[in-house]
């Protein structure tokens, strides 16, 4: 299959497009002529200043109306982590003619999934003291630590990175807040959309249980991939690894630059 097709990856909670750091070029690399886009969504990065929605499913009119206003036609494939999968999911349940493909990195849903599976419970009081009453360093700071396996002992170069972001365009603890509320009300359907959904999970994830993607894979007999050594924000951890696994689901022929590593490729 040729890479010549839009993607359009989504974020997750409190996040933006720079998150993504150098992942939308390794992916462009894996995936030749494919169309890589990266929007934000509304409270976060270039739209700070607007209200977060309250429900996925505002999300997903919001994004479909930003695609159309730049002139990106579907179909799209969705490339989503965490709060974006479940806008991805959506997406792909209320307009399954618009969505190609679904890659859904480390997200956790109702029902498949408890609550405190699909946020820890050992991090509530951390992130509750951070939304309220941290700064900016400090709310990086965790984040860094709670989503990364890689860096959780610190990067000053990319915390730097992350906190001048977060001066530029700051997220409210209003819109953080309403983003934690969409999450948390929002439920997935209980059968899978109808294109083909890969999902993919760090076992090593500090902040949302891995296990959470199993449940949701096997629950939709989705195709499913686990790193064992990487975290919540897989794309930053083994982003390689992530854009072949990707390239390889496909089915484009790797080429000696861009061999997938099956050695920790289980969902069991």
């Amino acid at each position: 299959m040729s890479g010549a097709h839009t993607w359009v990856l989504l974020r997750g909670l409190m996040r933006e497009q720079r998150h993504w750091g150098s992942f939308p070029a390794t992916l462009a690399r894996a995936l030749p002529g494919a169309h890589i886009v990266t929007p934000d969504l509304p409270g976060n990065g270039t739209r700070h200043a607007q209200d977060s929605a309250t429900r996925v499913a505002a999300m997903v009119e919001d994004c479909r109306q930003e695609l159309q206003a730049r002139g990106i036609p579907a179909p799209y494939h969705l490339l989503a982590l965490s709060l974006g999968g479940m806008v991805a999911v959506e997406w792909a349940h209320r307009y399954p003619q618009e969505i190609a493909r679904c890659v859904l990195i480390n997200t956790s849903m109702r029902p498949f999934s408890l609550f405190h599976q699909r946020l820890r419970w050992q991090n509530y009081g951390a992130l509750l003291r951070q939304l309220l009453l941290g700064d900016g360093r400090s709310q990086e700071s965790l984040i860094l630590r709670l989503t990364s396996r890689r860096h959780a002992h610190g990067n000053p170069a990319l915390l730097a990175d992350w906190l001048s972001y977060q001066q530029q365009y700051p997220v409210s603890r209003r819109n953080a807040l309403r983003q934690l509320l969409s999450a948390a009300r929002y439920r997935a359907p209980a059968i899978r959309p109808p294109m083909p959904v890969l999902v993919m999970a760090g076992a090593l994830d500090r902040l949302v249980d891995h296990r959470c993607s199993q449940r949701l894979a096997r629950a939709w007999q989705a195709d499913c991939l686990i790193h064992g050594d990487a975290g919540h924000d897989l794309a930053l951890d083994e982003g390689q690894w992530v854009a072949q696994s990707v390239a390889r689901w496909l089915g484009v022929a790797a080429t000696d630059d861009h061999k997938i590593n099956t050695a920790q490729s289980s969902c069991q």
